[in-house]
């Protein structure tokens, strides 16, 4: 299982939401590409981006720092969530360098379309779906939807996506701890990896997550916690390396 850290950009800088509100924001860094330098020299083995101000345009804004991090690490698997809208977007973010590209609010809304995207970018695509209740929204969390969690990724697991990223919104940015209940279930219903997201507070979630993960969810997305010292990444890992010398979904790191 990997520990994977968020770098959520906004206006160019690195910043965290809680519950995804873009008005309560807390800025950590105005240079991406550092905090980049700061995680894979801890030991990250991916890094998850996340375009907030595209997830509410709908298209790319954050593009330059999402480039700017690539090019500073060539080798690394990225992969990159928010305002993915278009194939346009997913060819310039898989030719900067982006291992893998998050479909979200696109997903949910034309969900037809991700099986003709996994054909045209074999192994490259990933759907987030951000819950609450067991509802999907979209919109950058703006907007609840009627669709269940668990029904869309199995779709979406049959269409060829190669994991899903599952985020309880309750619990994102909110340090309350994962809602592995929640996670588990999930995985237990598809057969492609999950990615939890939302709530990692400590180094006792990362081993909850570690003592589940043989259900089938090959990372944890952690950013609060690591921002805020509540966790230490590098901890964090080498404790998942410890519990876990092996992984079913190798492959995929």
């Amino acid at each position: 299982m990997l520990l994977i850290p968020a770098i959520d950009l906004k206006d160019g800088k690195c910043v965290r939401l809680r519950q995804g509100r873009m008005e309560d924001e807390t800025i950590f860094s105005d240079d991406p590409v550092a905090i980049a330098k700061r995680w894979v020299e801890a030991g990250a083995r991916r890094l998850h981006l996340v375009d907030l101000n595209g997830a509410f345009a709908g298209e790319p804004v954050n593009h330059e720092a999402v480039h700017a991090i690539a090019q500073a690490f060539p080798d690394l698997p990225i992969q990159i969530g928010g305002g993915i809208r278009s194939e346009e977007t997913i060819i310039s973010y898989l030719e900067a360098g982006v291992r893998y590209v998050i479909i979200g609010t696109k997903a949910v809304k034309e969900p037809h379309l991700i099986n003709d995207l996994s054909i045209e970018f074999p192994g490259q695509i990933i759907v987030g779906l951000d819950a609450r209740d067991g509802k999907v929204a979209t919109e950058g969390w703006s907007k609840l939807s009627r669709h269940d969690v668990v029904d869309l990724a199995q779709r979406f697991a049959a269409d060829g996506v190669v994991a899903i990223i599952y985020t309880d919104i309750g619990r994102d940015g909110m340090m309350s701890g994962v809602n592995i209940e929640a996670t588990v279930k999930l995985a237990q219903a598809i057969n492609i990896p999950v990615i939890a997201s939302g709530g990692i507070t400590n180094i006792d979630d990362v081993r909850r997550l570690c003592e589940v993960s043989h259900e089938g969810i090959m990372g944890a997305i952690t950013g609060r916690a690591i921002y805020e010292g509540t966790l230490d990444f590098a901890e964090g890992q080498r404790l998942i390396d410890e519990l876990l010398p092996t992984s079913a979904w190798s492959e995929l790191e």
